[in-house]
């Protein structure tokens, strides 16, 4: 048996997730861990930003879409990647349609 108490909210959240068979909301989960980890109100409204970044930055869980989270081994790498080329050109695309005609306006009359 597998001592919670002194494991990381992470690593617990792995563990619950290898025995689900399918991706799991965000909420469902993080009252699971909570409640592994013994928290009262309090420590779950102290802790959840900090296991929803925890979470985020591990890279052995994804969010599948609509805040649920899955194993990131049962996904194909072109399902979970992306391509950060694709988000640079939109976001240069949008600085493109927002550029100054080179009028000055003026704001104080």
């Amino acid at each position: 048996m597998i001592d919670y108490k002194q494991s990381s909210m992470v690593d617990i959240a792995f563990d619950l997730m290898k025995k689900k068979k399918k991706p799991v909301d965000f909420y469902k989960l993080w009252q699971e861990v909570s409640e592994i980890k013994g928290f009262d109100e309090e420590q779950k409204l102290e802790n959840e930003s900090l296991f929803y970044t925890n979470i985020t930055l591990d890279g052995r869980l994804i969010t599948v879409g609509e805040n649920r989270w899955d194993l990131r081994s049962r996904h194909k790498f072109e399902e979970v990647h992306i391509d950060m080329n694709d988000i640079y050109n939109e976001e240069e695309e949008v600085e493109e349609e927002d550029e100054d005609d080179g009028s000055i306006e003026d704001d104080y009359n």
